[in-house]
């Protein structure tokens, strides 16, 4: 057993000691290190963007006028071709063969002609004279515009003839990218097949479709008509951007043109397309691309970057910093993104001060130690 005289002193050990710690209260926590950035307000364009596909400015599908052979191929595929470049050639000899008689038959009616026409001549002073009747006479007359008649149709005949025999030789009727050939040398094509021989497409320029929804329309419809109206006095300003499959953006802006008359009651789109020059003929028609325009402006928005808004099961907040350096977390409306910057349309005013970087060192009540915040991608040294 502890004899009664060491039992006293370990009490009042004891007692001493937590008299000691009851007497020193606990350090103040440090302020935390975090990178700070002032709300801004500004002038915002607001973007929109929609998916389309490119498309040839024209796309014209070749096909035969005439019924014939393929005898020949006379372009490349996938290179561009000029107006009125010979793309194939059908057998000509049928239809040589048929202009040859056309004129035959056309010279014919015309020596009919004038046969008549000298009968007419001879007879008028004869049925004066009493040589001929005036029966004569008519029939000569009306045997004369009967010639004159076929001579017409034989013109006409000989004309077709000549037409059909141009036909053989498929040229291109615009200046384009002509594309894979669907029909072989040796192939009988014609007027009444069901595919083309191949096709052209314009690419520069080079258009962009895409569908808007009604209530987008009708959200920005000035902007929209601005995008794709030209007046004389008001001419279509370049305002589209392109972007494509690989996230670049096609250096030349584009200009809106008109497209569907009305909404497609099957979707609830109108159909928009974008007009883009394409001077080294990079795009082809059938391309992936989205396209950006600016539709809005949104005056005075408060305007923070981006890295000052955290997001957690929809719910967006920052942390907003007071004169006294204490962390307050709010929760904020956000709206369109600007740049490297975030739109916030309700809880932040402008000239308040938010934590940009070390977001996940601050709680409500943090006092925290103020810096400077630096530009994404920037260095220290910078």
């Amino acid at each position: 057993m502890t004899p009664p005289h060491l039992r006293l002193l370990l009490g009042l050990t004891t007692l001493a000691l937590a008299s000691a710690c009851g007497s020193d209260s606990a350090p103040p926590a440090p302020a935390v290190d975090v990178e700070v950035g002032t709300a801004e307000s500004m002038d915002v364009p607001v973007t929109m963007e929609w998916i389309g596909t490119t498309e040839g400015a024209v796309d014209a599908e070749i096909r035969a006028q005439v019924s014939g052979y393929l005898i020949s191929r006379n372009y490349g595929e996938g290179t561009l071709v000029k107006e009125g470049a010979l793309l194939f050639q059908i057998d000509p000899r049928p239809f040589q063969a048929a202009l040859e008689q056309a004129r035959g038959d056309l010279g014919r009616a015309q020596a009919l002609l004038e046969k008549t026409r000298l009968d007419v001549e001879r007879y008028t002073p004869l049925e004066k004279e009493g040589a001929v009747s005036r029966q004569e006479l008519d029939n000569a007359v009306q045997a004369n515009l009967g010639a004159m008649a076929s001579v017409q149709t034989a013109r006409a005949a000989a004309e077709k003839a000549r037409l059909d025999l141009s036909f053989t030789e498929i040229r291109s009727p615009i200046e384009g990218i002509a594309g894979v050939a669907r029909r072989q040398l040796g192939d009988l094509v014609g007027p009444g097949d069901p595919q083309p021989l191949t096709d052209v497409s314009q690419v520069d320029p080079i258009r962009v479709s895409f569908p808007l929804s009604e209530r987008e329309y009708l959200r920005f419809a000035s902007a929209f008509r601005g995008l794709v109206e030209r007046t004389e006095s008001k001419p279509r300003e370049a305002r589209l951007e392109l972007i494509l499959a690989d996230g670049s953006i096609w250096p030349q802006r584009g200009r809106g043109v008109p497209a569907a008359a009305g909404v497609d009651p099957r979707t609830g789109t109108i159909l928009v397309r974008g007009e883009f020059p394409n001077p080294d003929r990079v795009l082809r028609p059938g391309q992936y691309a989205r396209v950006r325009a600016v539709v809005d402006v949104e005056k005075n928005a408060v305007v923070v970057p981006q890295r000052a808004v955290s997001e957690l099961q929809g719910v967006f907040q920052v942390a907003v910093v007071d004169a006294e350096n204490q962390v307050a977390m709010r929760v904020v409306e956000t709206g369109p993104r600007y740049e490297s910057g975030q739109v916030i349309r309700k809880g932040l005013k402008a000239g308040e001060r938010v934590v940009v970087e070390g977001l996940q060192k601050v709680r409500d009540g943090v006092i925290v130690n103020p810096l400077p915040a630096v530009a994404a991608g920037a260095t220290s040294a910078e």
